[in-house]
C-alpha cells in the first residue's frame, strides 16, 4: 500500500462521512429554540473550535506539509501527538456538527470524523512502520495518536516552510466555515416547512 492509495481511501470514506454529516443537517434541529441563550452558545463554541481547526491545520502543516510519509516529522506539534492535522480537522467536525445548536449532534460529528481518521491513522502507521521501523515504534510508544501532551513539546530551530502547501491546507480548513451558514440555511428551511424535522437533539 502507498501513501496515494491510503489517500484515496481517506477521500472516500471522508466523503461518505460528509454526505451523512449534510443528511444530518437536512432533518435534524435541536431541541433547544432558536435564540435561547444555551442554543447561543452551543453555535459560538462550535465556531471557535471550527477558528482552532483552521489555525491548528495551518500551523501543523508549516511542519509536515508536502513532507507526510517522505520524511519522519517529530517536532513542533508533532512531539505532543501523532496525528495534529488530524486531531484539528475533528475539532472542526465537532464544531461545525455544534452549528445545529446540539451538543450530541457535536458529539456524533466529532466522532463520526474520529472514525474516519482512526481507520486512515492505522493504513498511514503501518507504511510508517516499515520505512522507519524502530525508530517509528519508539516514536509511537512515546507520543499519543491524538490526544496532545504538551510536557512532550520539542521545536525546530528552523523550518523549510511549502507556502503552496500550506496555504492549500489553510484553504482546506475553511470548508469547516461553511458548516455556518449551511445550518442557517437549513434551518430556515425547516421553519418554513420545506424540510421536515425527523430529528430534535439536546
Amino acid at each position: 500500500m502507498t501513501i496515494a492509495s491510503v489517500q484515496v481511501v481517506r477521500k472516500i470514506v471522508l466523503g461518505i462521512a460528509v454526505l451523512l454529516g449534510a443528511l444530518m443537517f437536512a432533518f435534524t434541529n435541536s431541541s433547544l429554540e432558536a435564540g435561547d441563550a444555551t442554543h447561543e452558545m452551543i453555535e459560538w463554541v462550535g465556531i471557535v473550535a471550527i477558528v482552532t481547526c483552521i489555525l491548528g491545520r495551518t500551523w501543523a502543516s508549516l511542519y509536515i506539509g508536502g513532507r507526510k510519509i517522505e520524511q519522519f516529522i517529530t517536532r513542533g506539534p508533532y512531539s505532543v501527538m501523532r496525528n495534529p492535522l488530524y486531531f484539528f480537522s475533528i475539532l472542526g467536525a465537532a464544531g461545525a456538527g455544534a452549528q445545529l445548536g446540539s451538543i450530541i449532534a457535536g458529539g456524533v460529528f466529532g466522532l463520526l470524523a474520529w472514525a474516519v481518521f482512526h481507520v486512515v491513522v492505522l493504513q498511514e502507521e503501518r507504511l510508517l512502520l516499515g520505512r522507519y521501523g524502530a525508530a517509528f515504534k519508539d516514536y509511537t510508544n512515546t507520543v499519543p495518536r491524538f490526544l496532545p501532551n504538551p510536557r512532550l513539546w520539542h521545536d525546530e530551530p528552523t523550518l523549510v516552510v511549502m507556502p503552496p502547501k500550506v496555504l492549500r491546507t489553510f484553504a482546506d480548513a475553511l470548508f469547516f466555515l461553511l458548516s455556518v451558514p449551511l445550518a442557517e440555511a437549513f434551518e430556515q428551511l425547516q421553519n418554513i416547512g420545506v424540510l421536515p424535522v425527523l430529528l430534535r437533539l439536546y
